[in-house]
């Protein structure tokens, strides 16, 4: 039996809000965060939609220097992670900073500095582009930041593993903690790639949505559903264990006591359509967390709103689950973020938190068409007040790359 480990700081940067209190507000509120897009010039996009982060400014944490040499997925991930620190209340002059440590994921890192940097070179000439582009561009950037800032001299590291990275470093970093190589970590993941070369490229692999009414665009297990719509932000979380947290006391929000992951080993973009993976994933987050699956009542699902991903998600739950899946919740708040990519198991895993916590599961919004092959309890539309013991977040990745983590509502 391993140590136990508790979340003591969580804060996300994402479409919904710029802190967990603004977001999840918005959450039980079911309020759609996906718009027009602003960041690029469109007009010859087939895809107009994306969850932004509005009106977001690195300041004060970030000032005008720094944030001119910091790609603005660095920025998210170093805005959120300050802010979970200081939420925890650690204080590292008490703290071993070698048993402080870092897993801070991004799946494509600065893509814009690469698209900005290429047009200088083209310009210029390639010895003139910014001597800034090569640490302002590599995904691991985000946890070296974090490191830097906080002093954390434990082991620091950036899981790339698509859209499954921000669960895989979370789940990482608390068996890193359970399994007593560290007292803390700082964990999450960040992306920002609404850019040209990204919504071009996933546009190409028909992946996205390119409705322009933002309320039919992100419908995660809807018949209608026809792509994903790509979010950004962030979310970091202060991994803690359980005795050293109580020590100093601090302000316990929830625990972390499973995870899984595996691989479909089936294809690079396109899920096991029979759900293997994900329901070998599940079984294995379940185990680890020393429980049966029907002490499950809620998953947060990756419901990304494309069609093989729902379809083989809804297997993958009915492999694992059995008959408590059709007992169970289940609800994708991408239909309110759209799809953060390599932060979104990061913001999701805030979310199932805060449904712990609060007793309230988040719903699926803009919910019209049922599909029979989506037939569970996906919380259609309005969110419910509801005591769940256990609850787990799903995310899958192209590549084939699944995680799953399970939390359990805190008690002394």
């Amino acid at each position: 039996m391993g140590r136990r480990v508790v979340i003591t700081g969580m804060v996300t940067v994402n479409p919904l809000g710029k802190n967990v209190e603004e977001t999840w507000q918005n959450v039980k509120k079911g309020v759609c965060g996906i718009g027009p897009i602003t960041q690029i010039d469109v007009t010859d996009h087939a895809v107009k939609l994306a969850g932004e982060v509005k009106d977001f400014t690195p300041d004060p944490i970030i000032d005008k220097k720094e944030a001119r040499r910091m790609a603005r997925f660095s920025q998210f991930a170093l805005v959120a992670a300050v802010e979970a620190f200081e939420q925890s209340g650690l204080d590292m002059e008490k703290e071993d900073a070698k048993r402080c440590g870092v897993n801070f994921s991004s799946g494509i890192g600065g893509l814009k500095c690469t698209e900005d940097n290429y047009q200088t070179g083209q310009r210029r000439g390639y010895d003139k582009i910014s001597p800034f582009y090569i640490p302002m561009t590599i995904s691991n950037m985000a946890g070296g930041n974090i490191a830097i800032r906080l002093g954390f001299k434990g082991m620091c590291t950036c899981v790339v593993t698509a859209c499954a990275s921000g669960n895989n470093a979370i789940g990482d970093a608390f068996h890193y903690v359970r399994d007593g190589y560290a007292d803390v970590m700082l964990c999450g993941g960040t992306e920002s790639c609404i850019t040209d070369m990204a919504v071009g490229g996933f546009t190409a692999m028909q992946a996205l949505n390119t409705t322009e009414d933002p309320n039919r665009a992100s419908i995660p297990f809807d018949k209608e559903r026809g792509g994903f719509v790509m979010g950004e932000g962030a979310g970091a979380l202060i991994l803690e264990e359980y005795e050293h947290a109580k020590a100093r006391g601090a302000k316990i929000l929830g625990e972390i006591v499973g995870y899984g992951a595996t691989c479909d080993a089936y294809h690079i973009t396109a899920p096991h359509p029979e759900g293997e993976g994900g329901a070998a994933c599940m079984e294995m987050a379940v185990r680890d967390a020393g429980i049966t699956p029907d002490q499950v009542g809620y998953i947060n699902a990756h419901g990304t709103s494309t069609h093989l991903n729902d379809a083989g998600e809804t297997k993958a739950i009915k492999k694992t689950f059995g008959d408590h899946a059709y007992k169970m919740m289940v609800s994708s708040t991408k239909s309110m973020t759209g799809h953060l990519l390599g932060a979104a198991g990061a913001i999701e895993a805030i979310f199932t938190a805060m449904a712990l916590q609060d007793e309230f599961i988040p719903a699926t919004i803009n919910y019209k068409v049922f599909d029979e092959e989506c037939d569970l309890d996906i919380v259609p539309n309005e969110g419910r007040n509801a005591v769940v013991s256990y609850a787990a977040s799903n995310s899958l990745g192209f590549g084939g790359h699944n995680a799953c983590i399970v939390f359990k509502k805190f008690a002394e």
